[in-house]
């Protein structure tokens, strides 16, 4: 008898030691496209993170011999990982999810490819080059019962979250009456971006516009969020190329303009700030609270009191990053998809770009 329990015991111990194990499996990810430099920031996950266990890269879709030589040389990857095409790697490596570090415009691709095999799909911001496309890769995205996640770097800002919670939340301000919100750097060329993204970075058709989509998606995002998903009333944009010497096909500055019912929003998005940044100023009826970068805040609660610093951390971010957090939406263990990254905020984005570059170009206001 006391053997039997014995085994009993034993069997049990084994089949939670196997579940443990199978919980800790990394996601199965897939990459379709190397001509995004944001594409390091996947790669540095993957193979210099120590001790992550969050996602595995089983296949690259990527034509470019060449290129992708570069990227498996600097990471040290086997070149039999890449395949000429998202289907062939898809089909072959069979991945739980895909992260696209393609071109804009082909997002509806791979979307195209992926969503009726069930596979999740992360793209680089912003969602599409144009509200059609967004569309269809929404319709795609709820026909198949798949993830279609966008990744702006400042979903991961712990300072962009406590804001929120401030705000929003805690209603330490009052209610929002302006956003402010500034992106960009100097010009992709004048910071030394790749010959293969800057090809298609400030192509109008392949990028859906310059520094005004590169840059006011960010924006976009943001309001959209503290707005709570409300749709705006009317969005006036002004675009320039200061630099036509450089940028001669599309805008390297321009300023979007979005009004609420009782609030406005103006996005500046710009290749000519004389350095990076990507910070955010929110102000209440009472006072107001600026994310200055990924952790430093600038708090004045109403007129009376003094402006405070504050600091804000990782831990304040839905995740540490975008590719662990994909993981866990793939996996199911995310109830709720975070605003930023989620598909009904970002097709308001793409509504807000789509008139913005109409009101550009036409110099008028977009009703919406």
């Amino acid at each position: 008898m006391l053997f039997f329990r014995s085994l009993f015991l034993f069997l049990l111990l084994a089949q939670f030691a196997n579940a443990q194990t199978s919980a800790r499996k990394p996601v199965r990810i897939g990459v379709v496209g190397l001509v995004h430099t944001h594409v390091h920031g996947i790669f540095r996950k993957a193979y210099k993170e120590a001790g992550q266990q969050d996602i595995e890269l089983v296949g690259i879709a990527e034509p470019d011999r060449q290129l992708a030589e570069r990227y498996a040389k600097q990471y040290g990857f086997s070149m039999s990982l890449v395949y000429p095409t998202t289907e062939a790697m898809i089909d072959a490596t069979k991945p739980e999810g895909v992260t696209d570090f393609g071109k804009i415009i082909n997002h509806l691709k791979t979307v195209q490819v992926a969503a009726p095999r069930g596979i999740h799909v992360m793209v680089e911001k912003p969602l599409a080059v144009s509200l059609d496309h967004a569309r269809q890769m929404a319709k795609l995205a709820d026909k198949h019962k798949i993830q279609l996640l966008t990744n702006y770097e400042t979903t991961w800002y712990g300072s962009n979250h406590r804001t929120y919670q401030m705000t929003i939340k805690d209603k330490a301000i009052g209610d929002v009456r302006k956003l402010v919100i500034h992106d960009g750097h100097q010009g992709p060329k004048e910071i030394g971006v790749t010959e293969e993204f800057l090809s298609w970075l400030t192509d109008p058709v392949e990028n859906g516009a310059g520094a005004l989509f590169d840059f006011g998606c960010y924006g976009a995002n943001l309001a959209t969020w503290f707005m709570q998903g409300q749709r705006p009333t009317s969005v006036m944009a002004v675009t320039q190329q200061i630099k036509p010497d450089i940028y001669p096909k599309v805008d390297d500055e321009g300023t979007i303009i979005v009004t609420y019912p009782t609030a406005q929003a103006v996005i500046q998005a710009s290749w000519n700030w004389p350095y990076s940044r990507k910070d955010l100023e929110v102000y209440g009826k009472t006072g107001s609270i600026m994310a200055l970068n990924a952790t430093k805040m600038r708090v004045r609660l109403s007129e009376k009191q003094p402006e405070t610093m504050q600091e804000a951390t990782q831990a304040d971010a839905p995740a540490s990053g975008p590719y662990t957090y994909f993981g866990r939406v793939v996996r199911g263990e995310e109830k709720t998809i975070d605003n930023l990254s989620s598909l009904p905020n970002n097709m308001i984005v793409m509504e807000i770009l789509e008139a913005a570059r109409t009101s550009a170009k036409t110099g008028k206001v977009i009703k919406l």
